[in-house]
């Protein structure tokens, strides 16, 4: 049985379960999803120091978890520690920052990010720099107010990620959208439903992602 394991390198029990569900329904019946969460860190990332201390819990999770399953995603959209645990696994790991970015600019397609993470847009931009998606760029929209606080208020989150991903669309000229964070997986899929597809959530877009690596579409 093929098996994925989806680290979430927060200590967010909410959030591992929020991911979980967002990146089960993508799931063929001959695969199934494990979960790990980070043992140590802060609940949500929102600096690019909370980033850059999450990576060793993601190569520590996923080195010890390696031998027993096919694919990793690491979901979070900084994708911390992806790189690196890469090059000391033999299975394909995945992280939905990348997975989505490239999902968005498929096609050549013109894509924003939507966020809420105003201290992570210099971590996200250089992403995109590294990936080579300059060009199909139009930028980062990030509604106003502590992230923690708009995560604790789900209708308003939603709401306020509509606006921004609405700016995306109207003043920048993007084609799609990518709600960028894995603690905004509910709010994505909600976008989705209202948008359509010009909207791309990062959790099933690496599971997507990872299905093609491992031959199972």
């Amino acid at each position: 049985m093929t098996a994925i394991l989806l680290i979430n390198p927060n200590t967010s029990e909410r959030t591992t379960r929020l991911m979980l569900d967002a990146a089960a329904r993508d799931l063929p019946p001959n695969v199934t999803l494990r979960g790990a969460m980070a043992g140590y860190g802060v609940p949500m990332i929102v600096a690019e120091a909370d980033l850059l201390g999450s990576a060793a819990e993601v190569i520590r999770i996923g080195r010890a978890a390696a031998p027993d399953v096919s694919a990793i995603i690491v979901a979070a959209f900084g994708d911390p520690g992806a790189a690196a645990l890469g090059d000391v696994v033999s299975v394909p790991v995945i992280g939905i920052g990348e997975s989505s970015m490239r999902e968005a600019a498929s096609g050549g397609r013109r894509f924003g990010i939507a966020t809420t993470t105003l201290a992570l847009v210099g971590a996200i931009e250089a992403a995109v720099e590294r990936l080579g998606l300059r060009p199909w760029f139009t930028g980062v929209r990030v509604p106003e107010g502590d992230p923690r606080v708009l995560a604790a208020d789900a209708s308003g989150q939603e709401a306020a990620l509509a606006r921004a991903a609405a700016e995306c669309f109207d003043h920048d000229g993007a084609e799609v959208v990518i709600i960028g964070g894995g603690p905004l997986s509910a709010a994505a899929r909600a976008l989705r439903e209202r948008f359509g597809s010009r909207i791309v959530e990062p959790v099933p877009a690496a599971v997507r992602r990872a299905l093609r690596l491992l031959g199972k579409t």
